[in-house]
């Protein structure tokens, strides 16, 4: 299988969970700077990741490519998502991007597949919530950064 793991990231926190995801499953870690409509495309899977910025925002980086997400050619591809953010500073916008990247990969039909419970968390609302689930795996490496490795590995073998 191949895997093409594309994220954004400022602060390194989203760059280094791509890392180890891609790593896992013997995929390339591919920052949405450098990535290509081909990187969207050549794979088996394409794994989305992408940090939740102030009340809901979308990552930077992502925001000013999107383009290339919106040409790719992601009808029946498979695709998984993964967020990060802050659920005690932002309870009501906790992994927002998240959700954002869903609603466009779904708008291309693409087959999202990962899929997380919400139990274990402490966010209010989330536009990534969908009937009762995360529409990814959504990871707080600020407050639950003990919860993280063992999030990524149950998600990956859910996934695999």
């Amino acid at each position: 299988m191949s895997v093409n793991v594309i994220y954004g990231s400022d602060g390194g926190a989203t760059k280094g969970i791509a890392s180890r995801i891609a790593k896992r499953v013997q995929g390339r870690s591919i920052d949405v700077k450098d990535a290509t409509r081909s990187d969207f495309e050549s794979c088996s899977l394409l794994i989305l990741g992408s940090p939740t910025y102030g009340n809901g925002d979308l990552q930077t980086d992502w925001e000013a490519h999107l383009g290339k997400l919106r040409a790719a050619e992601l009808a029946g591809r498979r695709v998984a998502l993964f967020g990060t953010g802050d659920q005690e500073t932002y309870p009501e916008s906790f992994v927002d991007a998240m959700g954002i990247l869903y609603d466009l990969v779904v708008e291309r039909g693409a087959t999202v597949v990962g899929f997380t419970d919400t139990a274990g968390y402490s966010h209010i609302a989330s536009t990534a919530e969908r009937d009762g689930r995360f529409v990814g795996l959504a990871l707080d490496p600020d407050t639950q950064s003990s919860k993280t490795n063992p999030r990524i590995e149950a998600w990956i073998a859910g996934l695999l």
